[in-house]
């Protein structure tokens, strides 16, 4: 009798156990999730060639709280008018810069043109948007670009805009799929 409950109470304590090892794998899962990265997919050729169409990526959702934002960081945001669509494009100009993009596709902070090797290409005459006035950031403000300058929709576009520091989810981090391009994404 006595063997038959001490079974019964491992077993239930096995159960418990398990149960116990489940609500805390997900709870971890959750609070990673939530507040340290998640996994996002690339969408659209508007980064190429730095990331392409269904690159899987890491979001680093933790180190914006404890430093800024830096010019040609790789950033994830909500598009504002449509839910659970989220932006990656490149910060090109900080909070209280002044961007614009002249008629020949260069882009200034500032006044001073702007140095920098990821555009694929020359900025069409017809893809300046708002930039081709000069567009003065407030304080918690950022100016992005996609890579692939003339196929993307950033903050020359008045749906996209200046982007606000509390709206920013995170940094890309690592490309995870595919496989053969696996690593950090490249900022600097």
């Amino acid at each position: 009798m006595k063997d038959k409950e001490t079974r019964e109470k491992s077993t239930a304590w096995e159960i418990i156990s398990f149960l116990m090892y489940i609500a805390i794998v997900f709870v971890l899962t959750f609070l990673v999730i939530r507040y340290v990265g998640q996994r996002t997919e690339v969408s659209g050729a508007s980064m190429e060639s730095t990331l392409s169409n269904g690159d899987n990526l890491i979001v680093d959702k933790i180190s914006y709280h404890f430093r800024a934002p830096e010019r040609f960081d790789i950033i994830v945001f909500p598009y504002q008018y449509e839910e659970d669509t989220y932006y990656i494009k490149r910060i090109i100009g900080l909070p209280g810069e002044k961007v614009r993009i002249d008629a020949d596709g260069v882009i200034y902070i500032d006044g001073e043109e702007l140095v920098e090797s990821y555009g694929k290409e020359v900025i069409a005459p017809n893809k300046l948007g708002l930039a081709q006035e000069e567009i003065t950031l407030l304080d918690d403000e950022y100016f992005v670009l996609g890579d692939n300058r003339n196929a993307s929709s950033d903050s020359r576009d008045p749906s996209v805009g200046n982007i606000h520091r509390k709206d920013i989810i995170g940094r890309a981090w690592m490309r995870i799929y595919p496989f053969h391009k696996i690593g950090f994404i490249r900022h600097q």
